[in-house]
């Protein structure tokens, strides 16, 4: 048995077993992404897509993801490859890329303009070992490393991926302790902290999905925008529509006219501020 130190939940994690994630493993003792190199999902996107509208705007970026997830929200748009059930379906339907093959692949693609490497669609975080070891090959050829997370690590243990991460989409979905525990089952300041060191070492962009009573009060976006400012008020921040999805089908989407309200409520703070889904 060993403890992973990823996340604030310190899985105590049995030989052979699995953590909260589905992802993280006991192999000799040790802790070790089950999935380190295994993708299910490879695309070439534009970089807006992520979103980063203020990152190379107008370039492409080879999106690759794999399954797990450290979250459990409910309204998750990739769930086939993040949660329980279904991970256990998409192991079988992996391939395996070596960091070495991916960058490979990315370079390829410069002649379509792509920039480098996004890791993306489930959470990557959960194997940073493979998104660290991709990034070295990368900055060796020239290209780009991205992360699209949820931010819920621990600083001190993914540290060194700070340091070849060139940009990030980081969601902060809420601004309530209740919201994170007991609707995502995460925790928000772990996703704070993170966030606030990110801004430290990359470009980062913010993303909150907004959620008909769940989180589309003006005193939150407000409380949300301000802390966000107070560490820089340049980073860009996108308020993005909810439709019903997963197990959250019985939500309204959330109405058009509440994203621009809270636009104007996040702009009392920010500079940059962009709707999503709209």
């Amino acid at each position: 048995m060993a403890k992973c130190d990823l996340c604030y939940r310190h899985c105590n994690i049995p030989e052979g077993g699995f953590g909260f994630c589905e992802v993280r493993t006991c192999k000799d003792g040790k802790i070790f992404p089950d999935n380190y190199g295994k993708l299910t999902s490879i695309a070439l996107d534009p970089i807006e897509k992520k979103p980063l509208n203020r990152f190379y705007p107008g370039s492409y970026i080879l999106s690759v993801g794999s399954y797990g997830c450290n979250l459990r929200c409910p309204f998750c748009q990739n769930y086939q490859i993040s949660w329980a059930k279904e991970v256990a379906i998409c192991k079988g339907n992996a391939r395996f890329v070596s960091p070495e093959e991916l960058a490979e692949i990315a370079d390829e693609q410069r002649i379509h303009g792509n920039i480098g490497v996004a890791f993306t669609y489930n959470e990557p975080l959960i194997s940073y070992e493979y998104v660290l070891d991709t990034a070295k090959v990368l900055r060796e050829k020239g290209l780009k490393t991205v992360l699209v997370s949820n931010g819920m690590a621990d600083t001190a243990t993914v540290r060194e991926l700070f340091e070849y991460v060139d940009a990030m989409n980081i969601d902060l979905k809420g601004f309530t302790d209740h919201y994170y525990a007991d609707v995502l089952k995460g925790n928000r300041q772990m996703v704070m902290d993170f966030i606030a060191e990110a801004v430290k070492h990359c470009h980062v962009e913010l993303t909150t999905l907004v959620i008909p009573g769940e989180n589309d009060s003006d005193v939150e976006m407000d409380s949300l925008s301000s802390w966000v400012a107070a560490l820089n008020k340049d980073i860009p921040l996108h308020i993005s529509r909810f439709f019903p999805r997963f197990h959250m089908e019985d939500k309204n989407p959330t109405p058009v006219d509440t994203i621009y309200h809270l636009k104007t409520v996040a702009e009392k703070h920010l500079t940059y501020v962009y709707t999503g889904n709209c």
